[in-house]
């Protein structure tokens, strides 16, 4: 069954990038692109992000006929890349990659120098990364109604284990605390191997994770998996729940990458970008080593990516403000 789903999403993205690809030059600025393409990415180099980058970025290039460079500049909130990509010539040169960290900081910081919805012009998405909710293997816990039950009858017992305070895993577990209606305590730790290595010492109950990151774990059975985020299954855990069929309604939550250019960047420059991430999308070794790190491949369109964008800044501020954070 997960054979079957997976080559009927492979070929629903070919079929895609077939129908652009048909006339890609009658969206092209004439010329573009001439020179190679910056995408800073605001992450430091091995993570799933910048390997998400990096893998898009060789595909991009081959489709745009140029190289696409890689400059990692992280930061708190991706404030650092995001400033300098605002600040960029809107030529199409320069190009950021954006996740869920943008719309976030949109509330956890007091004030940011841009206005991430006006001075960026969204290209379009390239993927979603689903998030795991996981026990160590010798947990009690066999199922998250199980772990559910526990919590709603010891409240204020169960540790959760995310990384930072304002993270993606972090308000994903805020957020599963309200919508399951449990007291459970969350415990940041500095990074994943942290999370991890707490979850495996007992010192948590819970972990909120990225998928990628957390695979090798789950396939070495170190740890076990007892959902996954997203409101559809992972064809990477195809026998693991989602937290709304674990019975949580109403949740439903992934990281996610895009690109984005300078406000003002010619539309035809981001069409044709917008086309080169379709085109890479495609490719089948693209598309394998993407599903295999916990992606979910998606290209989408630049207005689909401004929707986006604006739901996430609404879903997360209101995340922020029920959990009493304090912007910074």
């Amino acid at each position: 069954m997960a054979d079957r789903t997976h080559l009927d999403t492979r070929r629903a993205l070919l079929g895609a990038a077939a129908a652009l690809a048909a006339s890609p030059r009658a969206f092209a600025q004439r010329g573009y692109p001439e020179r190679a393409i910056t995408m800073i990415v605001p992450f430091a180099p091995g993570g799933i992000a910048d390997l998400t980058a990096r893998l898009v970025a060789r595909a991009m290039g081959a489709s745009l006929d140029q190289s696409i460079v890689v400059d990692n500049r992280p930061s708190a909130g991706g404030i650092v890349a995001t400033t300098a990509v605002v600040n960029a010539v809107p030529d199409g040169y320069t190009l950021l990659l954006m996740s869920n960290a943008n719309a976030v900081s949109a509330s956890l910081f007091r004030k940011l120098p841009y206005d991430v919805t006006r001075d960026l012009a969204p290209v379009g998405t390239l993927g979603f990364f689903d998030l795991v909710l996981c026990v160590d293997s010798g947990s009690r816990f066999r199922t998250l109604p199980d772990l559910l039950a526990w919590a709603r009858a010891n409240p204020g017992r169960l540790n959760v284990g995310t990384i930072a305070i304002g993270s993606t895993q972090h308000l994903a577990a805020e957020l599963f605390r309200t919508r399951a209606g449990i007291d459970a305590l969350l415990v940041p730790y500095k990074g994943t191997p942290a999370v991890l290595t707490a979850l495996r010492a007992g010192e948590i109950d819970l972990a909120f994770e990225i998928l990628g990151p957390t695979l090798p774990q789950i396939a070495g059975g170190a740890v076990r998996p007892l959902a996954v985020s997203a409101a559809r299954r992972n064809r990477v855990l195809p026998t693991v729940p989602t937290v709304q069929e674990a019975g949580v309604a109403d949740y439903d939550v992934a990281s996610w990458n895009a690109l984005a250019a300078p406000a003002g960047t010619p539309a035809t420059a981001v069409a044709r970008l917008n086309v080169a991430i379709r085109e890479s999308l495609s490719v089948p070794s693209v598309l394998q080593r993407l599903l295999e790190m916990g992606v979910r491949p998606q290209p989408g369109t630049p207005e689909e990516l401004a929707i986006l964008l604006a739901s996430e800044i609404r879903r997360w501020r209101d995340v922020i403000r029920a959990a009493r954070i304090e912007p910074q």
